[in-house]
């Protein structure tokens, strides 16, 4: 059984642009289900640097980091653990009395989810070129897939990225599509772009594997095309989960069964994440 709130009692917590309820949900979810002396928190902030002398200062265990400050907080921790160092991109914190600790497990989320969900590399489109498009990038490239474009407006972030890993880069969709095709772009997102569709209907027919990192909702417009036309899917709510799983890991040094992750991603997310990691 979980012990009560008190003073020996550790605080991890989120910080993001637009803070949710689902990420508190899944880990104090597990937190009971393993009867852990822990409680989280969702937090925004508009003084970044404050925010992370505050992790420093209160002795929290441990922050997930979210858009838009996964490459703002680089500078304003101690180190970089070797997957946010090579990505330059940081999703979580880690603090060791007072040794703060940069990781990506996006970064781990998304190449095991390669790993395990696609038998050979195939060549891909990738939407994107933010915080999450590194991770998936540099996901795709130690999976072994290096033939691949990425696409983004962006043109200085785009061909950074793109040139890093050594695939090519356009400032717009090409003509044809790909075998894989990667949304890391808010299209879909709750919000103004949510009838987005992030591929026209002729690449999605085409393609074998549909993947979109969006997790809010996680059936997003290409999802239920990709869906529709009986494509293989990997959603966003998988990475999101096993990302999470990942961070619990790191705060508190246990790693839950997979029964506990259904139990508290059922809890969290909805029978629709859940489903997900079943498939």
């Amino acid at each position: 059984m979980k012990p009560p709130i008190g003073r020996d009692t550790r605080l991890c917590m989120s910080l993001s642009g637009r803070p949710g309820n689902a990420g508190s949900r899944l880990h104090n979810r597990l937190y009971e289900l393993l009867g852990l002396d822990y409680v989280y928190k969702s937090f925004s902030t508009t003084d970044l640097p404050a925010a992370i002398g505050g992790i420093r200062a209160l002795r929290i265990r441990g922050c997930a980091i979210s858009m838009p400050f996964k490459e703002a907080v680089i500078p304003l921790v101690d180190r970089l653990e070797e997957s946010a160092r090579i990505i330059d991109s940081v999703n979580t914190i880690v603090n060791d009395v007072g040794v703060l600790t940069g990781y990506n497990t996006d970064f781990v989320a998304v190449r095991d989810l390669l790993e395990r969900r696609i038998a050979s590399p195939q060549p891909f489109l990738l939407r994107g070129s933010g915080g999450m498009a590194k991770a998936v990038a540099a996901a795709l490239r130690d999976a072994g897939f290096d033939k691949g474009t990425i696409v983004a407006r962006n043109e200085a972030a785009g061909r950074a990225l793109a040139e890093q890993y050594g695939y090519a880069w356009q400032p717009a969709l090409p003509d044809t599509g790909a075998p894989l095709l990667v949304n890391v772009t808010p299209l879909g997102m709750e919000g103004p772009d949510s009838e987005a569709l992030a591929f026209p209907a002729d690449f999605i027919a085409a393609c074998d594997i549909a993947f979109d990192v969006v997790a809010q909702p996680v059936e997003t417009p290409f999802v239920r095309a990709a869906r529709a036309a009986g494509k293989a899917i990997i959603s966003g709510g998988e990475v999101i989960v096993l990302q999470a799983v990942e961070q619990f890991a790191l705060y508190t040094g246990i790693r839950p069964t997979p029964e506990q992750v259904r139990d508290a991603t059922l809890f969290a997310h909805g029978p629709e994440v859940a489903a997900s990691l079943e498939a």
